[in-house]
This record gives structure tokens, sequence and C-alpha cells, in this order.
């Protein structure tokens, strides 16, 4: 579980989260969802440590990662599995070796231990076939699902997803959201995802956040998510269900 309490972070002067709370359970396919510019991505980036609030906690836990000391932080991040939107994958590397690079940098294993903890994962995600090719030589979708596969190699207590269905067509969409939520459910991990396709949010969404203008205006889940009676959550809703 993710506890977030008053993140508060500004730049410049400009508020762009102001007091943020949340929970984000384990297991469950939580999700962040708002307009351009409303704080998502500086949202997950806080509660990653690539950016540090003014204010606020972020619990992994029970344990505060904004205020944890270096071995904690270290600790902590090792946890962590992180998928960014373009996927980030090393052009110079074959899918095996992009799937076992965090293998190679953060851990002693043997090589051959590395490989076949990759190839596992690879297998997970339906693309054990793939393990010689280069990334130029995939799909979109099927990049997509190597960047999972590298997430979750160490095998993450928590994972963040920043637009996983970003350039994908409707079909791959789909098999990429069924994928995460069989992964969450699978090993029993924290996801948070941050979404603007609506379709996606529908589907996966157990639990939601809406930001804009920095703030937390509604949490629930896709269930209750058309039924809002938040103005300014109805309008991105009517911009984005078209």
């Amino acid at each position: 579980m993710i506890e977030i309490k008053g993140i508060h972070k500004e730049f410049e002067g400009r508020v762009v989260l102001d007091g943020i709370n949340g929970t984000f359970h384990k297991g469950k396919t939580n999700m962040i969802i708002g307009g351009s510019g409303t704080g998502k991505s500086v949202l997950l980036k806080c509660m990653i440590g690539i950016l540090t609030p003014e204010k606020g906690e972020v619990l992994y836990d029970g344990r505060d990662f904004v205020k944890a000391d270096q071995d904690t932080v270290k600790a902590i991040r090792r946890e962590m599995g992180v998928l960014f939107q373009g996927g980030a994958l090393f052009d110079s590397k074959t899918v095996l070796e992009n799937v076992r690079f965090p293998l190679d940098t953060l851990t002693s294993m043997p090589p051959d231990e590395k490989s076949a903890q990759a190839m596992l994962c690879l297998k997970r995600v339906g693309l054990e076939a793939a393990a010689n090719q280069m990334p130029s030589e995939i799909s979109g979708g099927m990049k997509k699902r190597v960047g999972i596969a590298r997430a979750i190699v160490m095998n993450p207590k928590y994972l963040f997803i920043d637009e996983p269905n970003s350039g994908l067509d409707p079909l791959n969409a789909v098999k990429i959201d069924l994928l995460i939520q069989e992964i969450t459910v699978e090993y029993g991990i924290t996801t948070i995802v941050i979404s603007h396709d609506m379709n996606s949010v529908m589907r996966m969404g157990e639990y939601i956040m809406f930001l804009k203008n920095g703030k937390k205006l509604w949490e629930g889940n896709s269930g209750n998510l058309l039924k809002t009676d938040v103005p300014d959550l109805q309008e991105f809703l009517s911009t984005k269900l078209i």
C-alpha cells in the first residue's frame, strides 16, 4: 500500500501540487487522471523520488520515502518498477538485454540467473520469441510489453506506469490494460497508472484520483465515475467521452 499525505510541490513560487492526499491499495489498479498540466506527472515524480515535495509524506507500507535515510530509500527503490510513457528501451540492446538491464545494474545475480529471470518475464508478457530481436524490429504494442516485462523483472511491490496506451491502436490498448490488471493481481502489486485514455480508465479504474490545477477534486472507482456531481470532472469527462 502507498499513502500520500499533504503533498505540496511548487516551482519558482508556482504551486503545482496543493496538499494531495490519497491511498493506493495492493493488488488493485489505481489510476490518476486529469487534463494536461494538472500535476499528474509531477505527483508521480514526487512518489518515485525524481522530485522532492516541499511538504508532505509518501508512505510505502508505512515507510516515509521523503524523509527516509539513504539505506531505506535504496531499499524502497529496489521494490519499484517504473514504465515511462515512451517505453525508454535501449535501441542498441536486444529485447532480452533490455529486460535484463535492471538486474545487470542493481543485483549481483550470476549472468545465467539474470537471463533466466528476464526470459521468465518475457514469457509472462508473451514475447519469449522476440528475445533476440532489437527494439527497431518489433511493433509499438510489443515495445510496451517489453517495457512491462522490464518493470516487473525485479519482482516489484510497487508498479508505476505513465500513459501505457499512448500511441497504441484500440485492440493493443485493451491487451495492455488486461496485462496490467493480470500482473497486478498475480504478483500482488500496488499499481499506479497515469492515463488520458478514458476507455482504459473505465476498464481498469478500481481506484481513481482526479486532479485539476494541482488539487484533488474527486476520488472513487470506475463504477461511480460517470455519476459524479463534481462540475470540473463532468467537464473533463465530456471532452473525453465523445
